[in-house]
């Protein structure tokens, strides 16, 4: 059984960098073919997927948020991190890291394992 777990500062101010940790257990991130995302859910909106890095390490990204967004991963610790930069209060919203196929990334059936979810609130 995968397990997903979020973790990182549930505050950030205004234009500084967001980040978050996934810590994966009960598989590798390095497992042929898994995607590993970040997606999002701002307060009454729907799902945003954001960005992944794939088992091989590449990277992939929403064209809306790619100026700001840079994921990574520590493979020793089976962790991968989102850095969300110049933050505003429209970047507050629920974190979900989740493991996918990379097939369609607007396609919320091709994620089978999802984390709980944190909550990120931007605001001075």
């Amino acid at each position: 059984q995968v397990q997903l777990q979020e973790s990182g500062p549930g505050l950030v101010k205004p234009s500084q960098t967001l980040s978050l940790t996934c810590t994966v257990s009960g598989g590798s991130i390095t497992t042929n073919f898994y995607y590993w995302s970040w997606i999002r859910q701002p307060p009454e909106k729907g799902l945003e997927w954001m960005g992944a890095i794939a088992y091989s390490g590449s990277t992939y990204y929403s064209p809306s948020l790619k100026s700001r967004t840079s994921i990574s991963r520590d493979t020793s610790k089976n962790q991968f991190t989102l850095q969300l930069s110049s933050v505003t209060p429209e970047d507050t919203a629920v974190y979900y890291c989740v493991r996918g196929d990379g097939s369609r990334w607007y396609d919320w059936s091709t994620y089978d394992y999802w984390g709980q979810g944190t909550q990120v609130t931007v605001s001075s």
